[in-house]
């Protein structure tokens, strides 16, 4: 296993939810955070003493430089790049605005993958690891959740092929795939209200303190792939073998 302490972490969507309890077991393990997200206040309050609070859209080229350089101007390395930055959006898939589309990739998908292109000079240095915080909505279509799963999709495409790119260098790629988490994502998330059963299913939900362990554990481990709840493992497999009939249930969700 290896140990966290001293290790110089990067965490996008760092302010609430799961990215801030990333930062709080990783401040436990002993690392160095640099941590990101658009509301500064929040950051403040996440941040502890000695972490590297920068404030600013993941989306945007000149906040995605700054943020790697002022890692590297403070450590001098980058050995984690945690890519958890994402948001929801329940339109279906006739009616998604074209633009909430495009902004929604922004945020989901080019977003990490430019800022991993920025880190990966850093981390073959360090021979470090890349963790991309994509859903469930990754590995199985959500019918509620049409573009936000065609994004995470996306972003779990590019975490397997960095994977094979980077891994005969020593970097280490990890991909995230949580459930239901009791976070504010449905609350940010723009469009139609969700069904009935999405929205009470949040009772099985875990907290974003486990799924934040669950994740950090993953990073000890150098595990491939997180999932949380673990039960979500029974909807992967499913779906791998079974696609048709996770689809047709799906339907009269």
């Amino acid at each position: 296993m290896d140990s966290l302490n001293g290790k110089v972490v990067i965490i996008t969507g760092a302010s609430e939810g799961i990215g801030a309890h990333l930062a709080a077991v990783l401040q436990k393990r002993g690392a160095h955070l640099a941590l990101l997200a658009r509301n500064e206040t929040k950051l403040a309050a996440v941040a502890a003493a000695g972490d590297l609070v920068v404030p600013g859209d993941i989306t945007e080229d000149s906040v995605r430089s700054a943020l790697i350089a002022k890692t590297v101007a403070r450590w001098g390395r980058i050995d984690i790049l945690i890519n958890n930055a994402g948001r929801g959006s329940y339109y279906s898939a006739s009616i998604t605005p074209l633009d909430e589309a495009r902004a929604l990739f922004e945020v989901n998908f080019f977003g990490p993958l430019a800022l991993a292109q920025l880190a990966t000079p850093y981390l073959l240095e360090s021979r470090g690891t890349i963790v991309n915080v994509s859903s469930i909505a990754g590995q199985i279509n959500l019918p509620w959740l049409p573009v936000y799963s065609a994004s995470k999709f996306a972003l779990a495409a590019i975490t397997s092929t960095q994977r094979t790119e980077l891994k005969r260098d020593g970097v280490h790629v990890m991909g995230v795939f949580p459930g239901y988490v009791e976070t504010d994502f449905q609350a940010h998330a723009p469009g139609p209200r969700p069904p009935d059963r999405v929205v009470q299913g949040k009772r099985f939900a875990v907290s974003a303190r486990e799924c934040a362990e669950a994740i950090v554990d993953g990073i000890s481990h150098r595990k491939k792939m997180v999932v949380t709840p673990r039960v979500g493992w029974l909807l992967v497999w499913a779906n791998r073998f079974f696609p048709s009939f996770v689809e047709s249930w799906l339907e009269h969700v």
